[in-house]
């Protein structure tokens, strides 16, 4: 829980007209299962960062001081942040974009969040503090460690960094986005139980996607993460999870990626695709009934 940090605070007179706080998203997760030595059941991710984003902006001098037109997440982070850092916001007026699909498994909310409190560590010149937004985070909704600009094991529900994974390495990726949505909170109990289930298969499968991770080899990676999303069939399955493995050999992919709790699907490759390799993605794609989108994930 934040508590007030110090007396009341004054915006910088120098301070720019307009600020503004930046957070990339998901494509889902390249891992989503148990940790076993977090002891209590949670749910751990390794998020995969993707390169698309979210962005939250604040222009002094006009409008009048308030959190009109940031979204009721995003307005509530503010509130806590004002609150902890005792501070009072000037006149002005917010703004907002994203890339990022809301629902689908992008962490879209959590991103928006992120980049709220981005803007206002921008805009009072302070230091950017990642137990804060962590505490913000935890007092709003389950969150994606899009808060890192790195890979990481992270515990959703509680908000815990359990290890930071770098940046070594990512993948070039061709994805579609499935119908429907998935609420979290309404299945974590059947995951939780699956979960237990499967134990063993996920302890072997994250073992082996840190060992990818500690090595640099991102063909363990996307070998592990293959894993994980056919782990995930048999709880929260992809309608077209099967064509996608059957057909993966074919266009050279080193694995497939998913949004466990979300509506993502697709491909992962080493190297960026040319343009004949996407038109005939393109076309296997269309022939499921979707216009897939290629996007770089992960950093390098």
């Amino acid at each position: 829980m934040l508590t007030p940090a110090g007396g009341p605070r004054a915006l910088p007179s120098a301070a720019p007209a307009t600020v503004s706080g930046v957070c990339h998203g998901t494509l889902g997760e390249l891992y989503q299962g148990p940790l076993r030595a977090a002891g209590a059941p949670d749910i751990a991710l390794v998020s995969f960062p993707v390169d698309r984003h979210s962005w939250v902006h604040f222009t002094r001098g006009t409008g009048t001081p308030g959190l009109s037109g940031l979204g009721e997440k995003s307005a509530t982070a503010a509130r806590l942040f004002l609150d902890h850092y005792r501070l009072t916001l000037p006149t002005g007026h917010w703004s907002t974009h994203s890339d990022l699909r809301v629902g689908v498994g992008m962490a879209s909310s959590t991103a928006d969040i992120v980049a709220t409190l981005r803007c206002l560590f921008q805009l009072f010149s302070l230091p950017y503090d990642e137990g804060v937004v962590l505490t913000v985070l935890a007092a709003i909704e389950r969150a994606d460690s899009v808060f890192l600009d790195e890979f990481a094991l992270h515990l959703s529900g509680r908000h815990r960094v359990i290890r930071r994974l770098g940046t070594a390495f990512g993948f070039h990726t061709a994805f579609v986005t499935e119908p429907g949505t998935v609420d979290t909170d309404a299945v974590t109990a059947s995951l939780l139980e699956h979960y237990r289930r499967r134990g063993e298969e996920y302890e072997r499968c994250l073992t082996d996607l840190l060992k990818g991770f500690d090595s640099g080899d991102p063909a363990a990676v996307a070998r592990a993460a293959t894993v994980s999303a056919t782990l995930s069939q048999q709880v929260l399955p992809k309608t077209h999870f099967h064509e996608l493995f059957s057909q993966q050999e074919r266009f050279g992919a080193a694995g497939i990626f998913v949004a466990h709790t979300g509506c993502l699907i697709g491909y992962l490759f080493p190297r960026r695709l040319g343009a004949a390799h996407k038109s005939e993605l393109s076309a296997f794609f269309r022939s499921l009934g979707y216009q897939c989108s290629f996007v770089q994930g992960g950093y390098g």
